[in-house]
């Protein structure tokens, strides 16, 4: 019996929806992640591609949109030191480094928040809640990179939270396809909706939004 069959068994799998007021949280699609010169790179040129896309909606329905990007001075890495033990090229993102700043082929625009982080989740440490919240968000659409690590983090926490969380699956990106997929199929049963990246782009445009960013 595979995964699927016994989540569907189980009962996991239950589809949220987009609720009226979404944001989209592009998370660590950094240089350090994108770049294939990073030691810490993902193949994620097709999921920046489709990020892009998504933030062409976004940005034409007036939905929030924030970045986040990793990155430690001294004291960070003090403070970050166990995660860092894990991945000991998380070390090279460093203040003034190319690789903490956003992929420029997403063109963040000067109005769209870019939070810095030292851990995996989006919200650990950032004021993201308070952003999605003084916004009015109800709803959260999630890509970057990994899957099986910021992402699948950033996710579990916006549930946590209280927010719809959908997953574009064009729009995050892996180092290992079968991490990558596992976490998919895992986000899928039990913390959000994977989704198409048109279903997500349908979803901005169908969304009650507003002017304003937070």
């Amino acid at each position: 019996m595979s995964a699927r069959d016994v989540y569907d068994a189980r009962g996991f799998g239950g589809r949220q929806g987009a609720g009226k007021r979404p944001a989209v949280v592009v998370v660590d699609f950094i240089e350090g992640f994108t770049n294939p010169a990073s030691a810490l790179a993902c193949d994620a040129d097709a999921a920046v591609a489709a990020t892009r896309q998504l933030l062409d909606a976004a940005r034409t329905a007036a939905a929030p949109v924030i970045f986040t990007t990793v990155c430690y001075d001294d004291d960070d890495l003090e403070r970050a030191a166990a995660f860092i033990a894990k991945a000991p090229a998380l070390a090279t993102l460093r203040p003034g480094s190319p690789w903490v700043e956003v992929d420029a082929r997403l063109e963040p625009r000067p109005d769209e928040p870019v939070l810095v982080k030292l851990f995996a989740s989006a919200f650990f440490g950032t004021h993201l809640d308070e952003m999605l919240r003084r916004a009015d968000c109800d709803t959260v659409l999630v890509t970057g990179a990994s899957t099986s690590g910021c992402v699948r983090a950033t996710v579990v926490d916006a549930l946590q939270y209280g927010y719809r969380v959908l997953v574009p699956r064009e729009g995050v990106a892996d180092r290992a396809t079968d991490a990558h997929n596992g976490s998919l199929l895992d986000i899928d049963a039990k913390y959000g909706d994977v989704v198409s990246i048109d279903e997500a782009i349908a979803a901005v445009a169908a969304a009650e939004t507003r002017a304003g960013r937070p």
